[in-house]
């Protein structure tokens, strides 16, 4: 309180030029842009939001460590309060209010706090163009802030509804001296809601912003702000989620969809992709060749990663992606790096993998695919080698001591081997054990590693990050929409002839897979196992699976509960250069761990103090 008069009193004590007011904030564009540009800065860094690059909750990971404090590990034992407990964690953060909402560098910023600091933000903004604040501006001017409050006000909506369902959706300013009466409303009633802001935002923003007259101001520094196919990008996500099962119905409803949100996902998503197709925009499929640039970057003058096919990213808050981020992944043991990695490292769950099908377009499972148990690397997706190190990939490319050159030259992930063993940290090798069979590739070059030390902890310019969205997430929604909205794997919104699972083959054909088999679209029910499948393989280890499952009522039912690992020996003559040709025998899958769920899984809860605001806002069932 004696801190809070004093402050108090320092403010009413300032000269009153010293204050900004509101015309002054609100009158051109210039001051507009800077009011709105804070907007940007609350979205957390995902991909770096902690000391472990832990982002992926879902039946994709396997955390290994030796304490419980990361929100994976509290998640695969059911404690989802764990996102509140442990601190952290994007979802909300520990500390201050206004740690939550701003913090400092990559660890700071959460999606509670911050989205409903910004849904006040917009708003405020909002009201001010309303009330003709804006003045010394151009109607291009006027439309391209409002363009972007319309879309943050829809996107930070939208950002609270996926985790921990529907919202009271706020679209005015509230009176902090008012009593708030904001009962929470359906899912379909917040979405639609987002919807109208994201269509408007849609409507309002040009495709690039370098083509305008304001853009032109900041040439070559535009592509991190909103633009029309952000909002359709989101303006199809947002229906695409209000009709799929778990928003449409439910924890305990059907497993079916609501068939005129997916029309209307549809829509908006054809309404981006023909903008795309006709080369009206600054977006494309990367080739495959140059997948990684969509992950990481590595001394390429501190250039984030996302390439052509970014649509929304946020901003880097550290420009380096720190040893802990990258080292979360190493395969390989050995000297400073494998020794602090050791307490906590991420491997790809075994039941997860084989979602990475054959070449031929076909799941592992079906008889026709090819797959065999004794040689169960050869002829697989490319996907799976560009994600996955797998038995017998080569590791480490520097020099080695000899007594270091069998252990760590190849990832030894047989059973037994060294690298499912671990090393011994007391001879600088402190590698954590491999418990499921596979090491993570995708975000880090196979010489991040303990000896090869390519992403040094305190340089080398080496960037991870996750976009919010890329426009192979938007294939692939369209997909979905375009199945479920129109009842067939050849729906297709009227404003292009691309069918749901032309969309899919689309994103196979860019990495060199076989289209979709047949057999797998005669009906939907069998479609949409491939489309899942897609889903799974494409947007691998992007934070997209938890959401996935949970929308799709899948997340408490088994095989999604389980997370696996597979044993193996290596038989036959070792191939260093061909690794996937290497023989095994005795290929078998185990359960490494299996989660216990019930439907209150399916919403995150809220934190207590937040549901004791005001009479009338309900905490989420089971909680």
């Amino acid at each position: 309180m004696i801190l809070g008069g004093v402050s108090c009193t320092d403010y009413l004590d300032r000269e009153p030029e010293s204050i900004i007011n509101d015309q002054e904030v609100f009158k051109n564009f210039t001051n507009f842009q800077g009011f709105t540009e804070e907007m940007y800065m609350l979205l957390p860094d995902i991909a770096k939001h902690t000391w472990v690059a832990s982002f992926n909750w879902g039946d994709d990971e396997h955390l290994y460590t030796s304490s419980g404090r990361y929100v994976l590990y509290d998640f695969d034992r059911g404690n989802f309060r764990g996102y509140i407990n442990e601190g952290e964690c994007f979802l909300d953060r520990s500390g201050s209010l206004n740690d939550r909402i701003f913090g400092s560098g990559r660890m700071g910023r959460s999606i509670w706090s911050g989205s409903w600091y910004g849904i006040r933000k917009c708003n405020l903004g909002i009201q001010a163009i309303e009330d003709g604040l804006m003045v010394n501006a151009t109607q291009e001017e006027r439309d391209m802030v409002l363009g972007q409050l319309y879309f943050f006000r829809g996107f930070f909506h939208f950002q609270l509804m996926q985790y921990w369902g529907p919202m009271p959706y706020i679209d005015v300013v509230l009176n902090p001296s008012e009593k708030l009466e904001l009962p929470r409303p359906t899912y379909a009633e917040c979405a639609q809601k987002a919807g109208d802001d994201f269509r408007k935002a849609a409507d309002l923003l040009p495709i690039n912003w370098d083509n305008t007259e304001p853009g032109r101001r900041t040439m070559g520094n535009n592509e991190l702000r909103v633009n029309k196919i952000w909002a359709l990008g989101f303006l199809g996500k947002n229906y695409l989620y209000a009709g799929s099962p778990l928003m449409a119905h439910g924890p305990n409803g059907p497993k079916t969809y609501d068939a005129e949100f997916c029309k209307k996902a549809a829509a908006a998503f054809a309404e981006a992709i023909d903008l795309v197709e006709k080369g009206q925009t600054q977006y494309s499929l990367v080739n495959f060749t140059n997948y990684s640039d969509l992950f990481y970057t590595y001394r390429q003058n501190w250039r984030i990663p996302g390439s052509t096919e970014a649509i929304m990213r946020g901003p880097s808050y550290e420009g380096n992606s720190r040893w802990r981020q990258t080292v979360s992944y190493f395969p390989g043991g050995g000297g400073d790096l494998g020794a602090l990695a050791d307490p906590e490292r991420l491997f790809p769950a075994a039941n997860y993998v084989n979602f990475f099908g054959m070449q031929n377009g076909l799941p592992l499972d079906d008889p026709a695919s090819g797959f065999s148990r004794t040689q169960p690397w050869k002829d697989r997706d490319p996907r799976f080698y560009y994600n996955f190190v797998y038995d017998g990939v080569q590791v480490v490319k520097g020099s080695l001591k000899p007594d270091e050159e069998p252990l760590w030259r190849y990832a030894n992930l047989y059973t037994g081997g060294s690298y499912r063993i671990g090393g011994d940290p007391a001879k600088g090798q402190g590698t954590s054990p491999c418990e499921t069979g596979y090491c993570m590739k995708k975000y880090i070059m196979v010489e991040c590693n303990g000896f090869d030390k390519v992403s040094d902890p305190y340089g080398d310019n080496f960037i991870i990050m996750l976009s919010w969205l890329r426009l192979a997430d938007v294939y692939l929604m369209y997909a979905e929409a375009a199945a479920q909205g129109y009842a067939s794997p050849t729906g297709h919104d009227s404003r292009i002839s691309l069918t749901a699972v032309d969309a899919i083959n689309k994103i196979r054909a860019r990495a060199g897979v076989d289209p979709v088999n047949a057999k797998f679209t005669g009906s939907l029910e069998s479609f949409m196992g491939e489309l899942r499948r897609e889903r799974a393989v494409e947007l691998a280890y992007e934070g997209q699976r938890f959401n996935d499952l949970r929308r799709w009522l899948l997340f408490i039912e088994r095989p999604y509960t389980i997370k696996t690992r597979q044993e193996f020996d290596r038989i036959g003559t070792f191939d260093p250069e061909n690794p996937q040709e290497n023989q095994v025998s005795a290929f078998r899958e185990e359960v490494l761990w299996e989660r216990n769920y019930d439907s209150k899984h399916y919403w995150l809860p809220i934190k207590d103090d937040d549901v004791y605001l005001y009479e009338g806002f309900q905490q989420n069932p089971g909680w």
